[in-house]
């Protein structure tokens, strides 16, 4: 959306307000809040992530499906410790449970923003409301699975992804 057709900025001082480079107009970032499949102009979550050319469409696709491979195996990765550190627990003795228990407690904190963090970029990614990023981060949520998902339900408890 071409905001600055239709804004009147008179004189008002720009400050350090970035308005897309000095690139001229056909540089700016596309920002759509409905659907579409243009890919003029895109830009992926930040405005470095821009998408010039049709190369550049395919390395950010394949990137945004590898970001959806990722989430699934931290997903994996904290399934795997949780186990695992739950037996270690119970192995111990009681007087060195709560020990390690509070610092497993911390790790799976830990990994539990991350996997969070995770999830609203991926949101953010999907929310471009371009179909190509939008079946990329759908296709990397199905490989990821695919690869990481073995020991998990196909249900999902976090409704932001």
């Amino acid at each position: 959306m071409d905001h600055h057709a239709h804004m009147n900025h008179g004189d008002m001082d720009h400050g350090d307000m970035d308005h897309g480079g000095h690139g001229g107009m056909e540089d700016m970032c596309n920002m759509n809040m409905l659907f579409t499949w243009d890919t003029t102009n895109l830009c992926i979550v930040f405005r470095q992530w821009h998408v010039r050319s049709t190369a550049s469409l395919i390395f950010s696709l394949l990137a945004v499906v590898l970001i959806g491979i990722g989430y699934e195996a931290i997903r994996a990765f904290s399934r795997r410790y949780e186990l695992a550190s739950s037996k270690r627990v119970e192995s111990l003795p009681r007087q060195t449970q709560a020990q390690l228990s509070q610092r497993t407690h911390v790790i799976k904190g830990a990994l539990y923003a991350l996997q969070n963090f995770y999830a609203f970029m991926l949101m953010l990614l999907f929310m471009t409301y371009n179909g190509w990023v939008m079946i990329a981060v759908t296709l990397g949520a199905f490989f990821g699975y695919l690869i990481f998902g073995k020991s998990s339900s196909a249900t999902k408890e976090n409704a932001c992804h």
